[in-house]
């Protein structure tokens, strides 16, 4: 070989080289920008799923990573508020004490608010149990855990009979349970986030607003509140 191949032979390594490096390149590009657009889309429910864990831990300090308070309370006042001008205008009497009644509701909703806008609210707010805007009303208590499925049966306290009780007929009605709400969750633009609950078909709907912060970040901003449906079930809630 000359000393003349040895370039040759150089720049044919080096061609060779790039050639495989380019497509690992491009490949290595292409999959940290699929990476990135699944975690953005994937972003509101993670910070959902964060969220609600600080608020049943009543973890202050981590919802405020996740609540937008300032426009919660903005949020919570103004849908209260039309919800109590929505009465009103149910009622459809001129009786001045429901009129008097109403401006002290009003003047009530902001005891509402601040009880709304706090780690206990949001929680409420998380678990299918919003403000129903009646002045002076505080946030309902989570519902507990469920138990396991495979826990063992407790154990009678001490003393207790062990017979059977009188009527028989008593254990084969289960208790009446609450109904649960189901929620439901998904975009509505690029930058907000619902979270929907409804209890039955003609119950009670409200939702959950999450706004975007930022590229991957998502805050607790508002709610809207729509009242059970009052007529006979054929007028569904928009």
């Amino acid at each position: 070989m000359t000393d003349t191949d040895t370039p040759k032979l150089s720049r044919s390594r080096a061609g060779k080289s790039s050639n495989w490096k380019k497509p690992v390149a491009i490949a290595v590009a292409a999959a940290a920008v699929v990476a990135a657009l699944g975690y953005g889309y994937a972003s509101p429910y993670i910070a959902l799923n964060h969220l609600k864990q600080a608020a049943d831990a009543r973890d202050a300090a981590s919802l405020s990573e996740y609540v937008d308070y300032p426009a919660l309370r903005a949020s919570l006042k103004q849908q209260a508020g039309e919800m109590l001008q929505r009465r009103i205008q149910a009622e459809h009497s001129s009786n001045p004490l429901l009129l008097f009644g109403a401006v002290i509701g009003s003047a009530l909703i902001g005891p509402l608010v601040d009880a709304y806008a706090t780690p206990e609210g949001v929680a409420a707010l998380l678990n299918g149990m919003p403000p129903t805007g009646k002045p002076g009303e505080q946030p309902a208590a989570p519902p507990p855990a469920p138990p396991a499925e495979n826990a063992p049966p407790s154990a009678p306290p001490s003393g207790a009979s062990a017979e059977a009780p009188a009527n028989p007929g008593a254990l084969a009605e289960p208790a009446q349970a609450q109904p649960r709400s189901q929620a439901t969750a998904g975009y509505r633009s690029i930058n907000e986030f619902a979270v929907t609950w409804q209890r039955s078909a003609h119950s009670e709907r409200y939702a959950a607003i999450l706004e975007r912060h930022g590229l991957f970040s998502w805050k607790l901003a508002a709610v809207e509140l729509n009242e059970p449906d009052s007529g006979s079930g054929a007028n569904t809630p928009n």
